[in-house]
């Protein structure tokens, strides 16, 4: 009787030791499916979804005609289920590949608070806007219920204010919010202690162009103000021709650039300024712009290895450059989305890798467009980042592309 009851422990004890080993294994299943599949995945419509090692998406098929993004459910071998991801579709597009430098000037929604200056008052030092609550990286966009057409109109109700409190109303962290500040006398003339911008521009390359429609992006991030790192909310702009003239080589914690200036030429209208880039309208297409087109790759098709990039550096134009892709990480939104690294030895020798002015300098791989230079690595120049040209199409709000 005992050498039975031992027997059945026994069985018990390895039964139970069984059950764990096989929840541990599915819950390691689980989190490298977790980690394989995409939060995001993307198919051309029409097309199948995407199989990851083995786990193929399921999901209404009257779900995904009715809207470009549904909810899909992998599963391991049409059984177990291992992740919900959202699956976007796309239309097979085929662009104008970019590479050429363009311009913009801007100007923003309002006045953005880039910083504070103390005022002498009756023998104090004040701030009345710190005070208020005012903080860096607001934009103000009313004064006593008046919408501000630049900082200009900001300083004139300031100063004809005669220090009676003034109602600023400012956007924070995407929200509306009210602030009364009253303006100290200092000097003879009434201010507030705020430093604003109201515009800017800069220089960038276009990613590509939109046949017909000559719709483009380009920078592959956004336009960030230079003191608070907040992205710019821009209400108008301007595109402008651009004339290279000459470039700062990058070095380790000292990151170069390309220099250029601005022509009298306008070239197009600037429409918005996004995480993932900026993008407007072009009058007329560059003289330089490819006759052929090119068509987009979607992220599952970008593989680590060799690809090319195109952008200007001189006045001979537009130039092709080796890098390599590694470190995808296909669940990134934003615009650091792979590694990008410049083994050209044209390149680093005109430039010392990746530098300022080359943001949006679209990247290529198999003949096909698969996304755009964004940033680069302070401390190493010949490396940076790079986004995803379905992320910069997901952020311009392209309109509706022909389907090839």
């Amino acid at each position: 009787m005992n050498h039975i009851s031992t027997k059945f422990k026994r069985a018990i004890r390895g039964a139970s030791v069984l059950l764990t080993a096989l929840s541990l294994l599915l819950i390691a299943i689980l989190g490298v499916y977790d980690y394989l599949i995409p939060d995001r995945v993307s198919y051309f419509g029409g097309e199948s979804l995407p199989v990851y090692y083995a786990a193929s998406a399921h999901v209404d098929v009257d779900e995904m005609d009715e809207a470009d993004v549904c909810q899909v459910q992998y599963r391991l071998f049409d059984l177990l289920p291992v992740k919900t991801a959202k699956a976007e579709s796309y239309r097979h597009l085929s662009v104008y590949v970019g590479g050429m430098p363009f311009g913009v000037k801007f100007f923003t929604e309002g006045v953005t608070v880039v910083g504070f200056s103390d005022l002498a008052c009756d023998g104090k030092t004040v701030n009345p806007a710190r005070e208020a609550g005012i903080r860096q990286k607001d934009v103000i966009t009313h004064v006593d219920g008046r919408k501000l057409a630049d900082a200009t109109s900001l300083t004139e109700a300031v100063e004809a204010s005669g220090g009676r409190p003034l109602s600023l109303s400012l956007l924070r962290g995407g929200k509306t919010m009210s602030i009364t500040v009253t303006p100290a006398l200092t000097d003879g003339t009434y201010k507030t202690g705020i430093l604003v911008r109201d515009s800017g521009a800069g220089i960038g390359t276009v990613s590509f162009i939109i046949p017909e429609s000559n719709y483009f992006a380009g920078l592959g991030h956004g336009i960030c103000d230079t003191d608070t790192g907040a992205l710019v909310p821009i209400v108008r702009g301007t595109v402008v021709d651009v004339n290279i003239s000459g470039i700062t080589k990058g070095q380790s914690g000292a990151p170069g650039e390309i220099r250029g200036f601005f022509t009298p030429h306008r070239t197009g209208t600037l429409l918005g300024n996004t995480e993932c880039g900026v993008y407007g309208i072009l009058s007329e297409l560059p003289e330089n712009c490819p006759k052929e087109t090119t068509p987009i790759a979607l992220k599952d098709e970008l593989r680590e290895g060799e690809a090319h990039i195109l952008c200007t550096l001189d006045e001979s134009g537009i130039g092709q450059y080796a890098v390599t892709i590694s470190n995808i990480n296909r669940n990134a939104e934003g615009g650091k989305c792979f590694t990008v690294t410049v083994t050209d030895p044209a390149l680093l020798e005109k430039t010392g890798g990746i530098v300022q002015g080359m943001s949006g300098s679209p990247i290529i791989q198999n003949g096909k467009l698969v996304g755009a230079v964004t940033h680069v690595l302070v401390s190493a120049p010949t490396t940076g980042y790079g986004i995803f040209i379905e992320n910069m199409l997901s952020a311009a709000q392209t309109p509706e592309p022909r389907a090839s």
